[in-house]
């Protein structure tokens, strides 16, 4: 049996937090400048080039990528052969988000209670966790750092089984085209496919820790990826909705066994600065 410390978890996690803010994916910055070559409009050229020197001065000003530095979202996949001393491990998470919001200068962006008393909880915990216990020793930490504007784009629908591929390609690119400029195009699309009302939210998020662009091991689903993504930008809605051929630079699919009577569906965007980081402990 390995034993982790809750301190070394935090430690891990207090530098993914600034990490994650400050330095984009080298995978998400060259989608970016592959999408200069597609887009036609002045207009769009001239967002995605700004987009792109953004991008430049974030990582030599040591500044956040957004000024929205996101909910904390965490997927652990945690080895059944690793045993955590010191603290449990949300206690060891909250603390690593809490030091790297504060050493890092990222804003603090939630609020205890969602209703009533809107109160800034001022050091951006709690996270929000996803676990998985997997064989072996190791412990493998995801992060993604999930703005307010893209996640507010999300949604969920019980699909009949009947609907089929045409169901699922007209949600996502109806929804899509609903959304409009709001989640800051372009944007990188998780779909979820499958599993239970819940379930099918997670995958969603999920796809979009896959590197930008790399398809679905699936040919069935890898295909579906893109004739969903060749619909999304025929839309026009183009970067920042300001017109053109770029509003989506990849759609991930993430799938989970069905009850025969359901076909759960579900969309989660992330805008141009799809932040995501993964450390393997």
């Amino acid at each position: 049996m390995r034993e982790i410390t809750a301190a070394e978890i935090a430690g891990h996690v207090a530098e993914m937090c600034q990490e994650a803010n400050l330095y984009l994916g080298e995978e998400m910055e060259q989608a970016l400048k592959r999408s200069l070559e597609v887009e036609e409009s002045p207009t769009g050229k001239e967002v995605l080039q700004q987009l792109i020197e953004n991008l430049e001065i974030a990582r030599k000003e040591q500044i956040p990528i957004c000024q929205d530095t996101g909910f904390a979202v965490f997927f652990v996949e945690w080895g059944q052969d690793v045993h955590l001393t010191g603290g449990t491990l949300e206690e060891a998470i909250n603390e690593g988000v809490r030091r790297g919001y504060q050493e890092g200068y990222l804003r603090k962006s939630i609020v205890g209670d969602p209703l009533y008393d809107r109160k800034n909880t001022g050091d951006n915990t709690p996270a929000v966790i996803h676990t998985t216990i997997v064989a072996g020793d190791r412990v493998k930490i995801a992060f993604a750092p999930k703005g307010g504007g893209s996640e507010n784009m999300s949604t969920v629908k019980m699909l009949k089984p009947a609907d089929g591929e045409k169901g699922v390609i007209d949600f996502v690119v109806n929804h899509i085209k609903a959304a409009g400029p709001n989640p800051c195009p372009p944007i990188v699309i998780g779909v979820g496919i499958g599993g239970t009302f819940d379930k099918v939210a997670v995958l969603a998020k999920k796809a979009l820790l896959r590197p930008v662009g790399q398809p679905h091991p699936d040919p069935a689903y890898a295909a579906l990826e893109q004739k969903i993504l060749k619909e999304i930008n025929k839309l026009g809605i183009g970067p920042q909705g300001f017109g053109g051929r770029v509003t989506a630079l990849a759609v991930h699919i993430e799938t989970f066994p069905s009850h025969i009577a359901s076909l759960a569906a579900a969309v989660n965007i992330n805008c141009h600065a799809c932040r995501h980081l993964e450390r393997e402990i």
